[in-house]
C-alpha cells in the first residue's frame, strides 16, 4: 500500500504528522549541513547542482518566478542562485521550519551577494528572499510560478497527493516541477545502501547531532515513500505531464521532473 504522507512515530493525523515534522527539524538545524556531509560523504553537494542544472533554461530567465519551498539550509537554493544572471528576479526559499529558515538565510542572502574576499554586497548578484511557508498551503498565488523545485523535504510532507496538487495549482501553465529525493535502490549496492542508512546513519547522527529521533526517522520515512512507479503514477494523477524519474548514485536518490500541461487555463 502506498503511504499518503509522512507519519513520524507517535502521530495519527496530518496536523499532529506536520508538526512533529516541524519540530524535528528545529531541534537539528545548529548541526544539519555537517551531518547531511559527513553522512553522504559531500555527495550531496553534487546531488544539488545537478538537479539545479536540470532547470538551466528556466533559471537562465531573469523573469521567471521560481520556489524552492522545503529549502531546509539552502544549499539547493545556492545551487540554482550559481545559475541565475545578474539582476535576475529573487529565488524564493520557503520553509515552515523557522530555525532552518534561519540558517538558510545566512547563506543565500549574504554569501550569494559578496564577491570573495569582500564585504560589501553586489546588488546586482543573484539572490534569494526567506519565506517561512507550509508547501501544503503556500502563499503565493495560483498560476504564479514558472517553476518549483524541493529537495529531500517532499518526503516529509503529511499528504503527498495535497502537496502535488498544492504545486499544479501554484505553477503557470506549462512550469515545471523538480523533486530531489531519496529512494531505495536494488541489488548488492541496495544491501549495502541499508546496512548503512538503518545501522550505521542513525549511529552516527547521534554521535553528531546530539539527537536520537531524527536520524532514525530518516530512514523509515524513505522506506515508507513510494517507489518512483508510484510516485509517477501519483504526479500524473495530480494533473501533470512528462513525468519522469532521473536516478543518482545507483539510484539512492533520484530527480522527479515534470510539468504543468501548457494548454490549461
Amino acid at each position: 500500500m502506498t503511504a499518503t504522507g509522512a507519519r513520524p512515530i507517535g502521530t495519527e493525523d496530518e496536523a499532529a504528522a506536520s508538526e512533529a515534522v516541524r519540530q524535528m527539524f528545529d531541534a537539528i538545524a545548529p548541526r544539519y549541513d555537517l551531518l547531511n556531509h559527513v553522512l553522504s560523504a559531500n555527495i550531496d553537494r553534487l546531488w544539488w547542482r545537478r538537479a539545479a542544472r536540470r532547470f538551466r533554461a528556466v533559471l537562465a530567465r531573469p523573469q521567471a518566478e521560481i520556489l524552492d519551498i522545503c529549502c531546509g539550509t539552502g544549499d539547493l537554493t545556492m545551487a540554482l542562485l550559481r545559475l541565475r544572471p545578474a539582476g535576475a528576479r529573487p529565488i524564493l526559499a520557503g520553509d515552515f521550519s523557522r530555525a532552518m529558515l534561519a540558517r538558510g538565510a545566512l547563506k543565500f542572502g549574504v554569501e550569494a551577494r559578496q564577491k570573495p574576499g569582500c564585504g560589501k554586497p553586489r546588488l546586482e548578484a543573484p539572490y534569494a528572499v526567506p519565506l517561512e511557508a507550509d508547501a501544503l498551503h503556500l502563499p503565493m498565488d495560483d498560476g504564479s510560478l514558472d517553476l518549483i523545485v524541493t529537495a529531500f523535504g517532499f518526503r516529509n510532507l503529511a499528504n503527498y497527493a495535497a502537496g502535488l496538487a498544492e504545486f499544479h495549482r501554484k505553477l503557470k501553465p506549462g512550469g515545471q516541477l523538480g523533486i530531489l529525493e531519496f529512494s531505495e535502490p536494488g541489488g548488492l549496492v541496495g544491501k549495502a545502501y541499508a546496512l548503512y542508512f538503518r545501522r550505521v546513519l542513525p549511529a552516527v547522527g547521534r554521535l553528531l547531532g546530539g539527537q536520537r529521533g531524527p536520524y532514525h526517522y530518516l530512514p523509515a520515512s524513505v522506506g515508507a515513500f513510494p517507489a518512483p512507479p508510484e510516485m509517477l503514477a501519483m504526479m500524473r494523477q495530480a494533473g501533470f505531464v512528462d513525468c519522469a524519474w532521473q536516478p543518482y548514485t545507483f539510484g539512492i536518490a533520484g530527480l522527479y521532473t515534470t510539468t504543468r500541461p501548457a494548454g490549461e487555463s
